[in-house]
């Protein structure tokens, strides 16, 4: 699945570069996106990302693809493998395209309003 995002003068740092945080939370965002998809109706939070790695500054305008593949079912999780990079566009290399600028994995919990576990 993939999903894309605009960066906007709003997620930049006082450095003019996307700001780590919104890239978290919008990988956070992209994952519970895929689990609820994957599993309609179900309640799911993050327990955890694996690791955290800017690779590449992010300038303003720039069109961010997020590519989220299920890697991991468990009994109560999901886990999913979130790459993000440049998106495709006209005159870029094939390079350019393969770049990644970060990758984590993600994994969501199912849980109840109560916040206890559930299985999927």
């Amino acid at each position: 699945m993939k999903n894309y995002k605009l960066v906007l003068p709003e997620n930049l740092n006082h450095f003019g570069f996307l700001f780590g945080g919104y890239l978290l939370k919008w990988v956070d965002e992209m994952a519970w996106i895929a689990a609820s998809l994957d599993f309609p109706d179900y309640r799911f939070v993050t327990i955890g990302m694996d690791q955290v790695e800017f690779k590449r500054s992010i300038k303003n305008g720039t069109i961010l693809e997020f590519e989220m593949t299920r890697v991991r079912t468990g009994r109560t999780s999901v886990t999913y493998l979130i790459n993000v990079s440049k998106a495709h566009a006209e005159g870029q290399t094939e390079v350019e395209r393969a770049e990644s600028i970060f990758s984590t994995k993600v994994t969501m919990v199912r849980v109840d309003a109560a916040g206890d576990k559930l299985p999927l």
